[in-house]
């Protein structure tokens, strides 16, 4: 045990501390204040496991108190908040924190000042912020001005991002599953032969790639800068992101994407494509991605993205082809269409006729707000 340890007490027990028993009694007296469970054959229970690994070793006195006197991932970090106060400053214990709590509260009346005036004008100029805002959410990007676009800019910082995810054989330890009989044998002995908890394994969980193929032609020219943006916020927030852009040929975009600071990442982008607003030839760049990429593992498994309005000047036969195959080799296959979720849409354009049979999920992509929703579609594929 630590000098430290030895040498601490029950905040406010009198006198000098008598021996290493009392300093852990009180320890799990301040956790089972700080709102753990602490039953008696815990307590019991932590002394005897801390008699068997040693009161001299920190680390093994903080793993035997976590395997004891914890049941709950909450009291896993009440237990660790403790332990530190205790073991490391005697007086100044932290008390459970109670979890915060957002109440929402809507009204069909405008508010009112104490004098009965109607709202301030503070807060109607936060209420019109706020409208503007989720109008803003919703408009189309490509028919927004300058300043628009820049305010747009700064709502991709807040745009919920999550991975998707996929199982691994490899087995971890878990809240329920299979039955980890060595685990639970090995706790038993730890405790000196006495039942233990029952210790639980299921198969792990990793992110998903993603890959992400952008169409920078002409008809798509007023999306690049918001899809250049989505793309950058992916790929700071989950790993192993892959970009290219489709027009008259195939870029990789990946590092130059990797700057934390989207303004520099959008300018090597744009530093590293030679065809913006060019021509279509999605058959023939989709080819060359799976030749050079996909097939080799990049595509295999994962989440294709495609963000294109399905204009396609080539044959629209190679384009179908190779959508299909690559659909064979992804996890799923999801095409943006910026068009997808305006009025009076209709997919006619031969190249979506041709790739809608091959595809997983056909969604909008012409707000941020659309944009939203497809983080919620590539977060559950």
């Amino acid at each position: 045990m630590s000098a430290t340890l030895a040498a601490s007490g029950p905040p406010g027990a009198a006198g000098p501390v008598r021996g290493g028993d009392e300093v852990l009694l009180g320890f799990t007296w301040a956790l089972r204040a700080a709102g753990v469970a602490v039953s008696q054959d815990r307590a019991q229970g932590y002394l005897a496991a801390v008699a068997l690994v040693g009161a001299g070793d920190r680390r093994a006195t903080y793993a035997a108190g976590r395997a004891t006197l914890c049941a709950s991932p909450d009291d896993l970090l009440r237990h660790d908040q403790v332990f530190e106060a205790w073991f490391g400053s005697p007086h100044e214990l932290p008390r459970a924190q109670p979890t915060p709590t957002t109440t929402t509260t809507y009204s069909a009346l405008p508010a009112t000042d104490a004098d009965g005036s109607g709202g301030g004008e503070e807060q109607d100029v936060v209420r019109a912020a706020a409208s503007d805002t989720e109008v803003l959410r919703h408009r189309d990007v490509a028919t927004m001005s300058a300043a628009e676009r820049q305010r747009l800019a700064a709502m991709f910082a807040d745009l919920p991002v999550r991975a998707p995810l996929r199982r691994t054989p490899r087995r971890v330890a878990g809240p329920r599953g299979r039955v980890d009989a060595s685990a639970t044998l090995r706790a038993s002995l730890r405790r000196m032969g006495e039942p233990a908890e029952i210790r639980w394994r299921r198969r792990g969980v990793r992110p998903r790639r993603v890959v992400l193929l952008l169409d920078v032609s002409g008809s798509m020219s007023g999306y690049a800068d918001p899809l250049l943006r989505l793309a950058h916020r992916m790929t700071c927030v989950l790993p192993g992101v892959e970009t290219f852009t489709l027009g008259t040929r195939l870029t990789h975009l990946t590092r130059a994407l990797g700057a934390r600071d989207p303004e520099r990442a959008l300018v090597a982008a744009g530093a590293s494509v030679p065809d913006w607003s060019g021509g279509t030839r999605l058959g023939e760049t989709l080819q060359a991605f799976s030749d050079r990429w996909g097939q080799r593992g990049m595509a295999r498994g994962a989440v294709v993205v495609i963000f294109s309005d399905g204009w396609e000047r080539g044959d629209t036969s190679l384009l179908a082809e190779q959508v299909a195959r690559l659909q064979r080799i992804a996890h799923r296959l999801v095409w943006v269409n910026p068009h997808r979720g305006k009025e009076g849409y209709e997919p006619v354009q031969r190249g979506v006729l041709a790739v809608l049979p091959h595809v997983d999920d056909f969604v909008a992509g012409h707000s941020l707000a659309t944009y939203a929703r497809l983080m919620e579609v590539i977060a559950r594929a």
